[in-house]
């Protein structure tokens, strides 16, 4: 497991378009999967014999679906993110919140097209990330002493 301070250094190697670049490439990633699994459970027209197409553009199609989707929240959250910490000169859980609710309330509220779908989807999506943030944040000060889940010390022998 990576130590938070060391996860804090290796994250500012990046700049803020490439981890918007990375975010909406693990959401591409990760909507595909998930279009894969909802395919799955949802009812496929019966398939003529020898004839596969039909099922196989309506499985494409929702892959493609929960990509573009899923890529987009990742995206629009991850800039959003990015631009309000900036922007603050602060990194805390009110940029991935503020960067949440952007993404829930454009994306999935557009293709809910509802005023009240994006107000409840953007306040979910920054309600978990607020969540997320302020489990993965460390509250207390760093001293920089380093603790080791094991010991350097030699134990005493037990052969005689």
């Amino acid at each position: 497991m990576v130590d938070p301070a060391e996860r804090r250094y290796l994250e500012d190697e990046d700049s803020s378009l490439m981890k918007t670049i990375k975010g909406a490439t693990t959401g591409l990633v990760a909507g595909t999967v998930w279009g894969t699994v909802v395919a799955t459970w949802y009812d496929v027209p019966r398939v003529e014999r020898n004839v596969a197409l039909p099922g196989l553009i309506r499985t494409f199609k929702m892959m493609g679906n929960h990509g573009l989707t899923f890529a987009a929240i990742g995206g629009v959250y991850i800039g959003v993110e990015q631009l309000v910490q900036n922007f603050r000169m602060k990194r805390d859980l009110v940029n991935g919140a503020v960067g949440g609710f952007v993404a829930g309330a454009t994306i999935l509220g557009y293709k809910g097209r509802s005023i009240s779908t994006a107000l409840s989807a953007g306040s979910a999506l920054a309600f978990t990330s607020a969540v997320l943030d302020f489990g993965g944040q460390t509250i207390k000060h760093d001293t920089g002493k380093e603790y080791a889940a094991y010991t350097v010390k030699k134990r005493p022998s037990t052969d005689a």
